[in-house]
């Protein structure tokens, strides 16, 4: 997988190694040097960004410089003899001689040189966007790279505007003591971005990581255990780029420990039945989207609740999302930034999303990247066009200034976003650990930023290790605090948990429970089980009416918090179908208001009516 003695060279770094030496080697530099496509990351100095970079032939007068003999004559008095009163007698004479001359001269001569075409703007515009290049060329021993911002075709800008030879990690990192975790934590996770000597992102894989301590050690695939106390340096090299991040096991092994002893609210449900999620993916896949076949309407749909209500609630689109945010031929999952939105999160003005590619939710290191938008600045439609270049240069500027894209990080499911005023919260877990014993992972990034600058780690057990809850769905209230959803399979029941944090330190404790599955997909032809539920889309607390939230596929739950009195928790207060045909990918929502997304095309969607 990894190893960490040597830091194994990428494909990518070989391609583009033997290509600087072939380039080194040539004398024509005419012509662009081709790499494999790769992320370049922006550093902190700012250089013009060009729109093009070409070798042309110009006339020029040249100053030419000539020596020649030329011959001159001097008089000269020569004696000739003496008289007969001793006097000399003299004579003149001429004397030929010679000098060299220099003489100027000015002739027309054709030579190549570089020129800039238009000044577009600064790199600095750029130093939160998704920066990609395949190409390069050299101007006095100096590399300029062709540059892709966020899908588009941009420009030519020197290398000294990336980050060279830069290594970014997240410094502490806060484990959970859990004897019973069996995979640790992955040290790559702390990496925000590794980057060679020309500025170029480079493979996690590739980055060689070891660990200095009393305590604890890395293995051979790159986990550190937490099943003891302990603290740890993490060193992380790769060529000249070095940087370490400092890792705690805290002491309390019995730190998340808790009670599952809410009695469920019941429910008096009919059967709900909805398609499975192979059904859902076939259909909704059939619906995609390009840069040139962009959206320039809205959808409307209108919710039958569960008193049979044909106008329960509605929801209409308010922003469809960029078609991608990467240039094209972009195949590996770094470079990718995928238009396939797994969460959603309002504060404010600002909305967060996290992004993995098609089917990479699913993996047990699933990865990916967050977006964030200004939505202060967010046109419906056009934002779909930000990777073409059928937006005016300035228009589509003007748009990328308000987008952030993160670094390839670790997102898991992808569905458990949060954020406050200065961060965006993912809870990493994988969706199909099947409740597993081991740590969950809660990531902060910075908006300011878009980089992960904090990690911890808790768990969550009802009395033991037996009985432990994962959760992949939660909500961030603030910046202590996440209410998760668990679904207990064996119970038939949905439970409520609030996880508060205390320094580095977790408690949990249940706050409700509804005792329902909710709906069903019917029976499952391969485990010939009746009972199959689907995945939880989207969950959500809504504040200001003390309710939770609840998608799966094209339905919505509205369950009591009972938080703050308001309701009654756990208790079922409504459902809705909205008939689309499409997944729910995300719930949000901000003092009272209620967002979901939708994707093929990638939506988010405002609710409206909703019945209270």
């Amino acid at each position: 997988m990894r190893r960490f003695a040597l830091g194994m060279m990428t494909s990518a770094a070989l391609m583009a190694g033997l290509a600087s030496q072939v380039q080194a080697s040539s004398k024509d530099y005419s012509k662009s040097t081709k790499t494999d496509l790769v992320t370049k990351i922006m550093g902190n100095k700012s250089y013009q960004v060009y729109s093009s970079l070409k070798l042309e032939e110009v006339t020029k007068k040249v100053k030419t410089k000539t020596k020649e003999k030329k011959k001159y004559t001097v008089k000269k008095k020569v004696a000739v003899k003496k008289s007969k009163k001793g006097k000399t007698k003299y004579k003149t004479v001429k004397q030929v001689k010679y000098k060299w001359v220099t003489k100027t001269a000015y002739k027309n001569v054709k030579k190549k040189e570089w020129k800039f075409g238009k000044k577009l703007t600064a790199s600095a515009d750029f130093r939160y966007a998704h920066v990609q290049s395949k190409s390069y060329k050299v101007k006095g021993g100096k590399r300029y790279y062709y540059i892709y911002v966020d899908g588009r075709p941009v420009g030519y800008v020197n290398e000294k505007a990336f980050a060279l030879s830069k290594a970014n990690v997240v410094s502490p990192v806060s484990l959970v003591n859990n004897p019973s975790d069996s995979v640790g934590f992955n040290a790559e996770d702390a990496i925000n971005y590794v980057t060679d000597q020309h500025g170029s992102l480079v493979d996690n894989d590739s980055v060689e990581i070891s660990c200095k301590s009393a305590e604890l050690n890395i293995s051979d695939t790159g986990y550190v255990s937490s099943r003891k106390a302990g603290t740890a340096v993490l060193t992380f090299r790769y060529g000249k780029a070095k940087a370490t991040s400092k890792l705690t096991v805290r002491g309390d092994a019995k730190e998340g420990i808790s009670s599952a002893d809410v009695t469920p609210v019941k429910t008096d449900l009919p059967e709900i039945k909805t398609w499975s999620a192979s059904d859902g993916a076939s259909l909704s896949s059939s619906s995609t989207i390009t840069s040139k076949d962009a959206v320039s309407s809205s959808h409307k749909y209108w919710a039958t609740d569960m008193s049979g209500n044909a106008k329960g609630a509605d929801i209409e689109t308010i922003f469809y999302h960029p078609a991608v945010l990467s240039a094209p031929g972009s195949s590996n999952l770094e470079a990718k930034v995928s238009s396939a939105v797994q969460g959603i999160d309002f504060y404010d003005n600002d909305l967060v999303t996290s992004n993995l590619d098609l089917g990479q939710a699913d993996n047990r290191e699933a990865r990916g990247h967050m977006v964030y938008y200004n939505m202060r600045k967010v046109k419906k439609y056009n934002w779909q066009l930000i990777p073409s270049k059928m937006l005016s240069f300035n228009t589509w500027l003007s748009y990328i200034k308000n987008i952030k894209v993160s670094p390839y990080m670790k997102l898991g499911h992808g569905q458990s976003v949060g954020s406050t005023k200065k961060y965006v919260y993912v809870l990493a877990n994988w969706n199909r650990s099947n409740n597993w014993s081991n740590s969950q992972e809660l990531i902060r990034v910075k908006k300011s930023t878009m980089e992960i600058d904090k990690i911890w780690t808790f768990k969550v057990w009802n009395g033991s290790a037996k009985y432990p809850r994962i959760f992949l769905n939660a909500d961030v209230i603030d910046d202590n605090t996440l209410l998760a959803l668990f679904h207990n399979a064996s119970k038939h029941c949905y439970e409520y948990w609030k996880i508060s944090r205390s320094g580095d330190s977790f408690k949990a404790k249940e706050v409700g429970a509804t005792g329902s599955d909710l709906i069903r997909t019917g029976s499952d032809p391969i485990s010939n089980s009746a009972e199959v539920h689907p995945e939880v889309q989207g969950f959500v607390w809504d504040s200001a009416y003390d309710v939770y939230y609840i998608a799966f596929n094209d339905y919505l739950f509205k369950i009591g918090a009972g938080l703050d009195g308001g309701t009654e928790a756990g208790k079922l207060l409504n459902y809705y179908s909205f008939h689309t045909g499409r997944e729910m990918e995300g719930l949000a929502s901000y003092k009272g208001e209620l967002y979901l997304n939708l994707n093929h095309p990638t939506e988010t969607l405002k609710v409206d009516h909703i019945t209270k």
